[in-house]
């Protein structure tokens, strides 16, 4: 047989499997997304740096000038309310911001079509200012710190004399398991959002309890709806790239794969670097937010030190001018505030600062501005004279001890029989 005549061999097609190239992102993708990174970074700045407190009054200026251009008084700065006039136009100086960003953005940088490690930024910052946000709050309901126990001039005011944020608050602070409850609910939450693994089940959690905290604020009218919110729509942001895969598990019952877990870097010291970081960073917000906690329970709710003059004094005989004169009580119940009660059990409360000499200086929540300074002597154990300025007027004050009262609210206590329903 001839060379020509033998079959001819066949070679095997070499098959290379080239991986697709990424999908563009659609244009109202990228757009969205540039200004969610803008405004965003700009809400939580200056996390992760907020502690410093360098940055503690950098948007002033541009507040004002906003404020100013629209008419609006923003002179009160946030001071235990999240939803002054203040943050309002914050909100509208970061949008404006925001909106800027996101054009200049779109205009240098049109080419680009994704936004893979930006992305994986974005959710590492939205991840970790909401945990620490949820750490703070969990800490401060599991030590009872937010909530309080009622106190004596709490449970003295009448419930119709009490605002909604009030009984939100007596109702949270009357029962410490449920307190601890929601505070567990929020730190498991938090601290679920600082491993890239456990960040889905972490901002879901967050998600449920941020909810039900946004819609307390908004029921009971809550100074912090606009942060709750802010919060609440982190956590489902968070959670919204694995809506689908939620949906065809829980919903659809269908199989799905690992979701992926990109990083911004591949480098292995990097990577190393980052878990040491991120540990550290996680321990020393969680042991601070502890010891800040206890200190400010020590000093204003129930384990703080009683005063000597502890109590509830009914008064006798007041030789003053202005406001003590509607006075009938005065509740001492710890060494951070006061309570006066008005005719008809109504309640104001006071900031108190004990000093030598049986001193107390004494401030208005409401208006820092106001002062107020007593001295206090007791002639004998059921006696109490008051003497000193009261918002520059003088103050003479003689009462005497009332019994403390068995209240129902706080001696009731748990019972796993109740043979009918116990509602008073």
């Amino acid at each position: 047989m001839s060379a020509s005549s033998l079959p001819e061999l066949q070679q095997p097609a070499v098959v290379i499997d080239v991986p697709p190239a990424p999908e563009s992102w659609p244009l109202a993708k990228r757009i969205l997304f540039r200004f969610a990174f803008a405004y965003f970074f700009l809400y939580t700045f200056p996390f992760p740096f907020d502690f410093t407190g360098f940055f503690f009054n950098i948007w002033d200026t541009p507040v004002q000038l906003v404020a100013k251009w629209i008419g609006a008084d923003a002179a009160v700065k946030p001071n235990g309310s999240g939803d002054t006039t203040y943050n309002f136009v914050q909100l509208i100086v970061f949008a404006a911001l925001a909106l800027l960003i996101t054009i200049a953005w779109s205009v240098i940088d049109r080419k680009r079509t994704r936004y893979d490690r930006a992305y994986v930024l974005f959710r590492m910052l939205l991840r970790f200012s909401l945990a620490a946000a949820m750490v703070r709050y969990g800490i401060a309901k599991v030590v009872p710190s937010q909530f309080p126990a009622p106190t004596l001039d709490r449970l003295l005011q009448t419930y119709g004399d009490s605002s909604p944020m009030g009984l939100l608050w007596t109702f949270m602070g009357a029962s410490r398991v449920y307190s601890f409850f929601g505070g567990a609910g929020e730190l498991t939450g938090g601290l679920l959002l600082t491993t890239r693994r456990t960040s889905l089940l972490g901002a879901l959690i967050s998600a449920a309890v941020m909810l039900n905290v946004a819609v307390l604020n908004f029921a009971y009218d809550v100074p912090v709806k606009l942060y709750s919110s802010h919060l609440l729509l982190m956590a489902l942001i968070i959670a919204l790239p694995d809506a689908k895969r939620l949906v065809d598990f829980f919903v659809l019952h269908r199989p799905i794969a690992p979701a992926p877990l990109p990083r911004l870097t591949r480098w292995r010291w990097t990577v190393v670097l980052g878990v040491v970081v991120r540990t550290l960073i996680v321990a020393y917000v969680v042991v601070t937010g502890f010891q800040q906690t206890l200190t400010f329970s020590r000093r204003y709710n129930s384990v703080a030190e009683r005063p000597q003059i502890y109590g509830i004094w009914a008064i006798d005989k007041s030789a003053s001018t202005g406001e003590s004169l509607q006075w009938s009580r005065i509740v001492f119940d710890n060494k951070g505030w006061m309570g006066v009660m008005l005719d008809g059990n109504s309640r104001r409360r006071l900031w108190t600062a004990y000093a030598t000499q049986n001193a107390i200086g004494v401030t208005k929540r409401d208006d820092p501005t106001w002062k107020g300074r007593v001295t206090y002597a007791q002639p004998d154990d059921h006696t109490l004279v008051l003497d000193g300025t009261w918002g520059g007027q003088p103050i003479h004050i003689v009462a005497h001890r009332e019994p403390i009262p068995h209240f129902l609210l706080t001696s009731r206590g748990f019972h796993w029989i109740n043979e009918y329903p116990f509602n008073r």
